[in-house]
């Protein structure tokens, strides 16, 4: 059995640049690791299991595409510790970690399985581009992060679908999904205002969302404080 260790990633900033015809958007973005982490136990059989969730359709989960796109067969037990929906990158984190143990690296492959799977592979901290396929290390700068993680996803697609409905604005946080995301899901809005209440900051959404963050620790209910880390593990 091995153990692998798969970092949440966090969106800092994220520009959109314009739109493939395919629809794709094309983005220019700051991400980083985060010391928030799932892990993965990797043993011999099939099959992928949440512990404490039962196994999960083959079909339905990035673990399995990552197996198949390395031609390896494992039994993959994972602990989750980053909150699905969040826009943390969970589902991209465990299938980097797949990808890491069976010792791939190439990045623009691991686009075929999605566009937050390259960087999570590189990890540390980069500049993102193109639809998430190109990225660029930059040196690690050491921050600490509050998050809050309201109890609800964003719907990526949805969200982007209403930022070209809304004629593709800019966002006032160096976010350009922001206004987007708070029409799609206007609960987003409460969270904003209890994090900026109780930090004095200004709060900046994850990506699409759902996660609302300010730099520094302001430990307290529903919060969690986060350390950038120079890899993805």
């Amino acid at each position: 059995m091995t153990t692998v260790t798969a970092p949440a990633k966090l969106t800092l900033s994220l520009s959109i640049t314009g739109v493939r015809e395919d629809r794709y958007h094309l983005i220019d973005a700051e991400m980083v690791t985060l010391d928030l982490a799932d892990t993965l136990e990797v043993e011999a059989g099939h099959g992928v299991v949440i512990e404490g969730g039962g196994e999960i359709d083959p079909d339905e989960n990035l673990i399995t595409r990552a197996l198949a796109l390395v031609g390896r067969d494992a039994r993959v037990t994972v602990a989750k510790r980053i909150p699905p929906g969040a826009g943390l990158g969970g589902g991209s984190a465990d299938a980097a970690a797949i990808l890491r143990w069976a010792g791939y690296t190439d990045v623009e492959g691991a686009a075929q399985l999605g566009a937050d799977v390259p960087f999570c592979l590189v990890g540390g901290r980069a500049r993102v581009q193109g639809i998430g396929e190109l990225v660029q290390p930059l040196e690690h700068i050491s921050r600490t992060l509050t998050l809050l993680i309201p109890p609800f996803g964003c719907s990526t697609p949805a969200v982007y679908r209403r930022w070209d409905e809304m004629g593709g604005p800019t966002g006032a946080n160096g976010n350009d999904l922001e206004p987007a995301a708070l029409e799609v899901e206007p609960r987003l809005d409460q969270y904003r205002r209890a994090l900026e209440q109780a930090t004095g900051q200004t709060a900046r959404l994850a990506g699409s969302g759902s996660t609302w963050f300010v730099e520094g620790a302001y430990p307290g209910e529903g919060r969690i404080v986060v350390g950038t880390i120079p890899t993805g593990g």
